[in-house]
C-alpha cells in the first residue's frame, strides 16, 4: 500500500499512515511500526467492526486508565468469611450456617448441649414419674385409690407444660447469644465458648427480660385461647367445635404472624445494644415487607431438621427395642417397665445430642436472616468492609451502628 502525499486524505476505509492523525477525533495513539493490511477491508458505507487493541493499550475515544474493551468491568464482592458481603440467597444461608457451626463448634453446639441436656433431664424426670404413676396402677384395687393418683398426674403434666415453656424461654436466649459467633465468623473471626459468653454477658440482662416477655406472652395466649374453648365447650356443648376450631386455627396463624415479626429482637438486642422496646420495635421494621420470605425459608430449615432428626432416630430406636428384648425377655408388666426405661434414657441421649446440633443450625441461620435483611435495607454490607479494611475492634461484634457506644441503652 503507498503513503498518501502531503496534505492529501487517505482513501475511506484505509489506516491512517506513519505519524499521521486519526480522523476520529480521539486521544492520539502513539505511532507503531507499519503492518500488513487485514486481507478484506469493509465496504465504504459499512461501519467497520474496531479490531482489538493490543493489551495496556488504551481504545480510541477511552479515556486512559480505563479497562480495554472486552474485558469484564464486573468485580465480585468480597467474602473474609462464611458469607459474601451483599444480601444473600437461600443456599448462601444454608452454607453460612454450616461453617458457622463448623468453625464455632465448641461455642455454638456446647451451649446448645447445656441447654438441651437442662430440658431433657427435666422431661427425663416427669417421663419417669408417669412411669412410675403408671407402673402403681397395677396395684390399686379401689376407686379411692384411683383418685389419689389423679393429683400427681395433673402435676406431672403441668410439670411438662412448664418445661416446654423453660425451653422456650432458654432458647429465646441462647438465640440473641448465639449471633455472637455468627456476625464475628461473616469476617473469618472464631469464636470460643468463654469468648462467646463474655461478649453476651453486658447484654443478658435485656436478654432474659424480652425471652421472659415473648414467653409470658404465648402462655398468656395460649391461656385465652383455652380458657374461651372450655366456655364455649362448656355451654354450647358438641355444636362450640364449629366455633372453637376456626378460634384455634385463627389463634395459630396470628400467633405465627407475630413469631415472625418479633423472632429478630434477641439478636438486635445482643448486636445494636438496644433495650428491650427497641429491640422489639427493630425486628418488626426490619420484617416488614419481607414476612413471606422470611417463613417460606424458616418452614423449609424446619422440615430439613425434622427430616434430618426423624432419620437419625430410627437406627436408635431399632437399637433400643433390641436393648429392650434383652433386658425384659417376658413381657411382664414389671419387665417391660425397666425396657421402656432403658429405652427412654437412650431416646433421651441422641435427642440432646440430635436437638443441639439442630437448635445451634436453626439459629445461625435465624441470625444470616438478620444480616441479610440489615444489608438489604441499611446498606450493612457497607459498613463490614469498612470494618474488614480498617481492621478495627477485632475482639467485638460486627454490625452494630455506627456512633453506637456500649453502654447500657438509654431507654
Amino acid at each position: 500500500m503507498s503513503q498518501p502525499e502531503h496534505g492529501q486524505q487517505p482513501p475511506a476505509g484505509a489506516q491512517p499512515g506513519w505519524g499521521a492523525q486519526p480522523q476520529w477525533g480521539g486521544t492520539p495513539v502513539w505511532p507503531t511500526p507499519p503492518v500488513s493490511p487485514p486481507a478484506h477491508q469493509p465496504a465504504a458505507g459499512q461501519q467497520p467492526w474496531p479490531a482489538q487493541p493490543p493489551t495496556g493499550w488504551p481504545q480510541p475515544g477511552m479515556p486512559p486508565g480505563q479497562p480495554p474493551y472486552g474485558q469484564p468491568l464486573y468485580v465480585a464482592p468480597p467474602k473474609p468469611g462464611i458469607i459474601p458481603l451483599r444480601p444473600l440467597q437461600f443456599g448462601e444461608i444454608l452454607d453460612g450456617a454450616f461453617q458457622t457451626i463448623r468453625r464455632n463448634a465448641a461455642a455454638m453446639v456446647g451451649s446448645a448441649l447445656i441447654v438441651q441436656a437442662i430440658s431433657q433431664t427435666l422431661l427425663g424426670a416427669v417421663s419417669l414419674g408417669l412411669l412410675q404413676a403408671v407402673d402403681s396402677l397395677d396395684t390399686v384395687e379401689s376407686r379411692a385409690e384411683l383418685d389419689g393418683l389423679l393429683g400427681p398426674f395433673i402435676g406431672m403434666m403441668a410439670g411438662a407444660l412448664g418445661i416446654t415453656m423453660l425451653m422456650a424461654f432458654l432458647g429465646s436466649v441462647l438465640q440473641g447469644v448465639l449471633v455472637v459467633p455468627v456476625s464475628r465468623s461473616v469476617l473469618n473471626r472464631r469464636t470460643g465458648f468463654k469468648a462467646m459468653w463474655k461478649l453476651a454477658a453486658p447484654r443478658i440482662w435485656p436478654l432474659l427480660g424480652v425471652a421472659a416477655l415473648l414467653t409470658f406472652a404465648a402462655l398468656l395466649a395460649m391461656a385465652a385461647v383455652a380458657g374461651i374453648a372450655v366456655v364455649l365447650l362448656m355451654n354450647l356443648g358438641p355444636a362450640a367445635f364449629a366455633l372453637v376450631i376456626p378460634l384455634w386455627l385463627g389463634a395459630f396463624v396470628l400467633y405465627l404472624w407475630i413469631a415472625i415479626k418479633l423472632m429478630f429482637a434477641p439478636a438486635a438486642i445482643v448486636v445494636e445494644r438496644v433495650g428491650i422496646y427497641q429491640g422489639l420495635l427493630r425486628s418488626w421494621q426490619l420484617t416488614k415487607n419481607s414476612w413471606w420470605r422470611i417463613f417460606g425459608i424458616t418452614i423449609v430449615v424446619n422440615l430439613l431438621v425434622g427430616v434430618i432428626g426423624y432419620v437419625v432416630q430410627i437406627p436408635v430406636q431399632l437399637a433400643s427395642g433390641a436393648v429392650g428384648s434383652v433386658v425384659s425377655p417376658h413381657p411382664d408388666f414389671a419387665s417391660m417397665s425397666s425396657a421402656l426405661l432403658v429405652t427412654t434414657i437412650i431416646s433421651t441421649v441422641v435427642s440432646t445430642l440430635v436437638g443441639s446440633i439442630t437448635f445451634a443450625f436453626q439459629t445461625s441461620v435465624s441470625a444470616l436472616i438478620y444480616m441479610d435483611l440489615r444489608m438489604r435495607r441499611e446498606g450493612l454490607d457497607v459498613e463490614l468492609m469498612r470494618l474488614m479494611e480498617s481492621g478495627a475492634d477485632p475482639d467485638g461484634i460486627p454490625g452494630a451502628p455506627r456512633g453506637r457506644s456500649a453502654g447500657w441503652p438509654s431507654a
